[in-house]
């Protein structure tokens, strides 16, 4: 099973005009996205997945875990090639790939991906809140968003962004920024950050979900 080698998502052009627009609400941005995109894929994929094969919801789990997993780690290769040029394209296209393994992990123990809440677990997962009604209430612009402590900061936009996505993606990530800037040695460094960070955000998800 999951044997055939699985596409990158892409990530959508409107989204990524959205990011570089508003950086510092990029987590809300994304994870309103991925809902949007990911719910239904996540959706058929369980119910395809179940009609196909006698799996347990942990069986399954494991299966988006692998799945997202790969794809971190070829997405993150191919985006290495650029150094500088490509660290945020490629914390951008880890976040959306780390977004859409939370909502088939969510389908495989039987959680409607659909759901609103989806993305506020989404955002507590990945550290971003403390609570789901709190990340909820912010996806909703009622509550604070998590950038808003930046809004006064001096940084640029694709820096704002950067320090956005990286806490997205896992503070291991933000530790390996520096060799994401060098061509050829980022190869290497995307890769293997991105698919431990994609099983460790995994692990917490199966956790959540599984119980």
């Amino acid at each position: 099973m999951e044997k055939a080698p699985v596409a990158r998502p892409e990530l959508p052009g409107s989204l990524w005009e959205r990011l570089r627009a508003d950086p510092v609400r990029a987590p809300e941005h994304l994870a309103l996205a991925a809902a949007e995109r990911h719910g239904p894929a996540a959706g058929a994929w369980a119910a395809e997945k179940r009609s196909m094969y006698a799996v347990t919801p942990a069986e399954l789990a494991r299966m988006a875990k692998r799945r997202h997993a790969s794809m971190a780690r070829f997405g993150g290769a191919a985006t290495g090639v650029g150094g500088v040029l490509t660290v945020v394209p490629d914390l951008a296209a880890l976040a959306w790939i780390q977004s859409r393994l939370v909502f088939f992990v969510a389908a495989a123990f039987g959680f409607d991906p659909r759901d609103p809440m989806r993305p506020a677990e989404l955002l507590v997962l990945q550290g971003l809140y403390d609570d789901p009604g709190a990340a909820r209430s912010a996806l909703d612009g009622v509550g604070a968003t998590v950038a808003q402590a930046y809004v006064s900061s001096r940084l640029s936009r694709d820096e704002q962004l950067t320090s956005r996505l990286l806490k997205m993606v896992g503070r291991k990530a933000a530790k390996r920024v520096a060799g994401r800037l060098i061509p050829g040695v980022a190869i290497a460094v995307n890769a293997v950050g991105n698919e431990r960070d994609t099983r460790a955000l995994a692990d917490r998800a199966i956790a959540f979900y599984g119980g």
